[in-house]
């Protein structure tokens, strides 16, 4: 699938892997569960690496506990400064969770590495999910990678302050 990086489409080394499969050569993105099971094993490769984030999932344990489903990027503190990359899996487009996962990351445990959206990631979205934070976004199939930065400018400033910019008409209005 097509992947804008920092607005412009780009070539996407990694390889997604299964819980199962080899590690092998070359940048990969692994799951939370991998991760955090095989932490050191991944950074003796000196091969980037990165992290998928089911954050509006049902997981098994989910199931058992009667939480209300996905992963939390809290989980990914003692990782953060080995990973090139971490997705954000958006299984729907009417789940927002991927949105607050992202203010998380950037604004409360400071990450500073690509953050990229997967799953249904929609045109009509791609402006909130920068604003959240995103900087790269997984384009599903048939979508038009032209389309990416009209629908950035489709709304020149914003009422509330966001992840990249502080700066917002309210912040402006009152001389902030």
């Amino acid at each position: 699938m097509p992947v804008i990086k920092n607005g412009e489409l780009a070539s996407d080394p990694y390889r997604q892997l299964a819980d199962d499969e080899p590690l092998g050569e070359g940048p990969v993105l692994v799951s939370l569960t991998r991760l955090i099971a095989e932490a050191d094993a991944l950074t003796a490769r000196k091969q980037p690496f990165g992290v998928i984030v089911r954050v509006g999932v049902k997981m098994p344990q989910d199931e058992k506990s009667g939480a209300a489903g996905g992963e939390d990027v809290e989980a990914l503190a003692p990782y953060l400064a080995r990973l090139s990359v971490v997705a954000i899996e958006f299984p729907t487009f009417r789940n927002g969770r991927g949105y607050s996962s992202a203010r998380i990351l950037r604004e409360h445990m400071g990450y500073k590495g690509e953050l990229r959206a997967v799953g249904e990631v929609l045109r009509d979205q791609w402006q909130f999910m920068a604003r959240c934070g995103f900087d790269a976004f997984e384009l599903p199939e048939g979508a038009d990678p032209q389309a990416f930065g009209p629908a950035l400018k489709e709304l020149s400033r914003a009422y509330q302050p966001d992840a990249l910019t502080p700066t917002s008409i309210m912040h402006m209005r009152h001389g902030k």
